[in-house]
């Protein structure tokens, strides 16, 4: 016992040994507690109170003005017109319910248009005056197995129409107010007015900014065309920002660093030259608190406008051709509107042959219902035409090459008769023997055709009536080589986003359809293809990439004078045509006999006294061009066409013309050549005075 009594005796006087141990280590922690509370509060705290208040930085781009564009003398064409403009820049996490907020003290700014607004938005404002009501429309049941947004859905399809029906003219302009809100991503702004902005509407809403949160009164712009609807058309269109970028090309501009409610062009020029045009955006650092309030601002980049392009094109001289073209048009048709049912159409492209740029491009349209006369200089480019004998220059040298025929060989032009082929094909006139000159000056078919049969195989010269002529269909692929070199059938390499190369038909095993493609009615071409064609002729054989775009400038700093060079748009050659040069120069030769020597089919035009003294070179054509409408044809019209280009000796523009489905019949309006006559007279009147 005495033993056990000491035991108890040590544990008791432990005990308290160890209790003030563990007190001991409680008081140390407690103290450390305390120090690290007294260092959080009295040395740290102010950082750690701005953890507490930890802002989030993000960065918005803000668009800038688009570029200008200027013709070849630097006159505007087009321009950006300054408009005020209400913008909405909104926060993070900005609820429905202060979008409502801010529309409704907006409306009492300014007017708006509540055109347009749908039952939806109607629905969604309904919603928000009346919560309470709303909710009732669904059943507790609905509301536990439905998530957020499939209970709001549910909400609005089954609010009454007599709910929506009777809203006031001032809430119809508050819904259409914050339906432009809602589009609005968050900071990154969103114009809600910018036509018709009133300096008084400007004003006011400036003066109750601090009431307006992520509201602000700023400048805007819109494209201005200081020419009309001169060239209007190739320029091309940008989007609104309501509509922002295109939805099938989203994710290529998303991730070249566009937001979705940015202008962007769509077509011609503005689309062609995005990039350049679009410029800089200004970069803006928005600090934002955890709930998504903007607490500052500020700028990290520079915006920059976009950069300006300087064309090709004289306005004043684009404006002559378009007056041209126009008036023949004109004059064709009122001469006898009932033997020209089916023509609607004029178009002329004039390009430099040396260096590609192009100086006037042209397309006259009759709206029929209208009876009006529109410009639709696209045509040039997109629209392809059967274009006849004009391209007879190509044939024959397509016949000097292949070895089919040498300068100056000669072949006996009757009509032909081949077995098998319905039609009786040759020249009308029965010109005899004539060589390669005469056969570019008197434009004989016949000539072409023995081309064409002896690249396919034919030898036979003269070649017998009803003669089965031998066809090898490779000649097809070694023809298209030939006309490709110019141009024919092929990409001209133009700085535009489309462009048609023309419609090729099927290599056919009849010899007849072969001989068709070898005097220009089989494939057809755009005048922009043609004019590369003769002028890779004036040009020696080289042909150039056309182009509409001379210049990219900086931005100005000064409303006066263009900015600096950013990139000159030199002359770029596609290609040498794989011929001898002597070839070549025969052609050349051949085009000027047929506007100045007797018998061309030209010289009544451009070889009497008024037109020699510009010298001009070229070839006259006409397509037989049937017309059909869902595939049954509605009558035979013909397609007029011509090339030229001027001086002979030393070539500084080059043309092609062409007007399809004309009238067939005898004593015909010489449309082409009028446009012809006009297009010199109008080049040499601007740069050679």
């Amino acid at each position: 016992m005495g033993k056990k009594n000491k035991r108890r005796k040590l544990k008791r006087e432990r005990l308290p040994f160890r209790l003030n141990i563990l007190f001991f280590v409680m008081f140390i922690m407690f103290s450390a507690l305390v120090l690290q509370l007294g260092v959080v509060q009295i040395l740290k705290g102010e950082s750690f109170q701005e953890e507490i208040d930890r802002t989030i930085r993000d960065t918005t781009k803000v668009p800038v003005p688009r570029g200008e564009v200027y013709d070849s003398n630097h006159r505007l064409v087009v321009t950006n017109k300054p408009l005020y403009a209400i913008t909405y820049t909104p926060a993070k996490r900005v609820q429905a319910k202060n979008r409502l907020t801010v529309a409704k003290k907006l409306a009492q700014l300014i007017s708006f248009d509540s055109k347009g607004i749908s039952e939806r938005n109607k629905k969604e404002y309904w919603y928000l005056e009346n919560k309470k009501e709303a909710v009732k429309l669904l059943s507790t049941e609905e509301k536990k197995e439905l998530d957020d947004t499939e209970e709001y859905n549910l909400i609005l399809e089954r609010i009454p129409k007599d709910k929506i029906s009777d809203f006031t003219k001032n809430e119809q302009k508050i819904i259409a107010i914050k339906r432009e809100l809602d589009k609005a991503y968050a900071l990154t702004p969103q114009i809600v007015k910018n036509e018709g902005v009133t300096s008084e509407e400007y004003a006011m809403v400036s003066e109750h900014l601090s009431e307006l949160p992520g509201i602000n009164a700023t400048a805007d712009w819109e494209r201005e065309y200081p020419f009309g609807d001169t060239f209007q058309n190739l320029i091309g269109n940008i989007t609104t920002q309501k509509k922002g970028i295109p939805a099938e090309k989203e994710e290529y501009f998303l991730t070249r660093g566009y937001s979705r409610n940015d202008r962007v062009g769509i077509s011609g020029l503005e689309e062609y030259y995005e990039n350049v045009l679009r410029g800089r955006k200004e970069q803006i650092q928005y600090t934002t608190k955890k709930d998504g309030t903007i607490v500052g601002s500020e700028t990290v980049v520079e915006g920059e406008a976009g950069k300006d392009l300087v064309l090709t094109i004289d306005m004043e001289f684009q404006k002559k051709v378009d007056k041209v073209v126009k008036d023949e048009l004109k004059n064709i048709i009122q001469a006898n509107p009932y033997q020209h049912p089916y023509l609607t159409d004029a178009i002329a492209v004039v390009m430099n042959p040396k260096t590609g740029e192009l100086l006037a491009v042209s397309a006259a349209s009759r709206d029929k219902e209208k009876n009006e006369y529109v410009n639709e200089s696209y045509r040039a480019l997109y629209d392809s035409h059967l274009p006849g004998s004009a391209v007879k220059g190509a044939t024959v040298l397509a016949g000097y090459e292949s070895g089919v025929i040498s300068p100056g060989q000669s072949f006996y032009d009757r009509k032909l008769k081949i077995k098998g082929d319905p039609k009786r094909r040759g020249s009308y006139r029965n010109l005899g023997a004539v060589n390669d000159y005469d056969a570019l000056r008197l434009s004989s078919n016949v000539y072409m055709f023995y081309i064409a049969l002896k690249m396919g195989g034919e030898q036979r010269n003269p070649l017998p009536d009803e003669a089965k002529i031998t066809f090898n269909p490779d000649a097809w692929e070694e023809m298209r080589n030939y006309f490709q070199q110019f141009g024919l059938g092929a990409s001209t390499g133009i700085d535009y986003p489309y462009e048609s190369t023309g419609l090729t038909g099927e290599n056919s095993t009849m010899g007849g359809l072969f001989m068709n493609l070898a005097i220009g009615q089989y494939d057809t071409y755009t005048a922009l293809q043609m004019a590369q064609y003769v002028s890779t002729i004036a040009n020696d054989g080289y042909r150039v990439r056309p182009h509409f775009v001379k210049e990219i400038r900086n931005p100005s700093n000064s409303s006066k004078e263009l900015g600096s060079v950013y990139r000159n748009i030199d002359t770029k050659i596609l290609n040498r045509v794989d011929m001898d040069q002597s070839y070549i120069t025969r052609i050349q030769e051949g085009f000027h006999r047929v506007f100045h020597a007797t018998g061309g089919t030209g010289v009544n035009y451009f070889g009497n006294d008024e037109y020699s003294k510009y010298n001009a070179a070229g070839k006259t054509g006409t397509a037989e061009n049937a017309y059909y409408i869902d595939g049954k044809k509605l009558a035979d019209t013909e397609n007029l066409s011509l090339v030229g280009y001027a001086p002979y000796d030393d070539p500084e523009m080059a043309f092609a013309i062409i007007v399809p489905h004309t009238g067939k019949i005898k004593g015909r309006y010489p449309i082409n050549h009028r446009i012809g006559q006009g297009i010199l007279d109008a080049y040499f009147e601007t740069y050679k005075p």
